[in-house]
């Protein structure tokens, strides 16, 4: 398959790079700057994204009543027909027997999903995982490692970040790390990244944030808090080698506190 956002490559040695359009968006479980609960609201802006991948954190899966107890992993992958793979950071049994409280993150595809897997970061307090899948490309594969950090404490991000980076080998090719950082990209906690990433927003040939007529900024990456955003804690990371021809923050019509990041890649052939 190709990237819904180009050409099928052509045969040979020298294929050109393979176009794959990715969201990265923190849902906030659904709920809006307007505190309601409105998962087609949701459903609409990723559909408007019109990405072949998109990494979801704070997603519920029978979580409570915050998000009505549905399955928003689930609901999601259906409305926007894609494929899903699923990593949980909580998931609790429930004393009656129901569906367990899960919460955590989302890979939405429309491209084959070959593999998943979720590992559990280090680090007490609020459970964090990352949630791994290796996507299939037409003439090649892309890794896609989405996650959520821990709130407040740089040391226990630090730790974190040391584990997603030794997440990633040489031998898995290209590859992408993305997600809600809680952290600015020059962070020094972030340092463990950078070498074997480099931040997606800079290495972009065009950028913007104007998502609406309230933001001035233009070339900032702003995404939280939405109504006014002044961080950059939302990053999509690349490995060598897969280029970025444009990032750009869009708006998230008050479905969450924070805006969904799309960067459309450029992943080499053959990896």
């Amino acid at each position: 398959m190709t990237g819904a956002h180009g050409t099928k490559p052509s045969p040979g040695p020298d294929q050109p790079p393979i176009p794959v359009r990715l969201v990265t968006f923190n849902t906030h479980h659904g709920v809006g700057e307007d505190t309601k609960h409105d998962l087609a609201r949701l459903a609409t802006v990723l559909a408007a994204a019109d990405a072949d991948v998109i990494c979801l954190q704070e997603v519920d899966r029978h979580f409570g009543d915050r998000s009505e107890g549905v399955d928003q992993a689930l609901l999601l992958s259906r409305a926007l027909d894609m494929q899903l793979a699923w990593g949980p950071a909580i998931d609790e049994s429930r004393p009656d027997g129901g569906p367990d409280r899960e919460y955590g993150n989302a890979v939405l595809s429309r491209l084959p999903i070959l593999v998943s897997d979720v590992h559990r970061l280090p680090g007490k307090g609020e459970p964090r995982s990352v949630l791994r899948t290796m996507i299939e490309l037409d003439g090649g594969t892309l890794w896609v490692m989405n996650t959520h950090l821990s709130t407040g404490n740089p040391e226990r991000r630090g730790h974190q970040v040391a584990a997603l980076a030794g997440l990633h080998t040489d031998s898995m090719g290209a590859g992408v790390l993305v997600g809600d950082f809680n952290a600015n990209p020059d962070a020094p906690e972030l340092a463990a990244l950078r070498g074997r990433f480099a931040d997606a927003w800079e290495l972009a040939d065009e950028r913007d944030d104007r998502s609406g007529w309230r933001f001035w900024q233009h070339d900032e990456g702003l995404t939280h808090p939405a109504h006014s955003p002044h961080r950059r804690i939302d990053q999509v990371w690349v490995t060598p080698g897969v280029g970025v021809r444009g990032a750009r923050v869009l708006d998230a019509r008050g479905a969450s506190d924070h805006l969904p990041l799309r960067v459309d890649l450029a992943v080499p052939s053959g990896v």
